[in-house]
């Protein structure tokens, strides 16, 4: 794992693209174009970082406070892996180090705003990782293939124990 710099961009858009396209695991716009995309990914205050094996990305996620004010020791992520990384304890590795890096940097918990209930890969991987369903969002997201489907905020506490005791 390192920080993602504007080199990285262009890997980090492959990785983005066929993700985003779907519109199955992220609330975004499936026509998105690249530079509204990058911009997303790597916007005003997100830390950025990627997984890299032989130097190639294989996959990459952000970190950055949830809310502002009163809110802010409370962080959000976003995570992708390249479809041919899949499997390969990519996205574990990166949360591991998302978990460590929140708590090093003083949140107190991480939280994921709106995890598609049908995302069960990532659904089971924040599990699994002591994340829980803090709420449910009927039908709150119009899935390409499987219609109204339920999003869920998903949290976790970094207070009071070392963040990748779970992974």
């Amino acid at each position: 794992m390192r920080a993602a710099t504007a080199a990285d961009q262009g890997a980090v858009w492959d990785i983005l693209h066929p993700v985003f396209r779907a519109g199955e695991t992220y609330a975004i716009d499936p026509a998105i174009s690249q530079a509204d995309a990058l911009a997303y990914w790597f916007g005003p205050g997100r830390e950025v970082r990627v997984a890299v094996d032989g130097g190639q990305v294989l996959g990459s996620y952000y970190i950055r406070p949830n809310a502002e004010g009163g809110g802010a020791h409370v962080c959000n992520c976003g995570f992708v892996t390249a479809a041919a990384a899949q499997g390969r304890g990519v996205a574990r590795a990166m949360l591991a180090e998302a978990l460590d890096r929140a708590a090093q940097s003083g949140y107190r918990a991480m939280q994921f705003n709106f995890v598609i209930s049908t995302n069960t890969r990532a659904v089971d991987l924040w599990k699994t990782a002591g994340f829980e369903i803090a709420g449910r969002l009927p039908g709150a997201y119009l899935h390409p293939v499987q219609g109204y489907v339920d999003a869920l905020v998903m949290y976790r506490s970094l207070v009071a124990d070392k963040a990748t005791e779970l992974l």
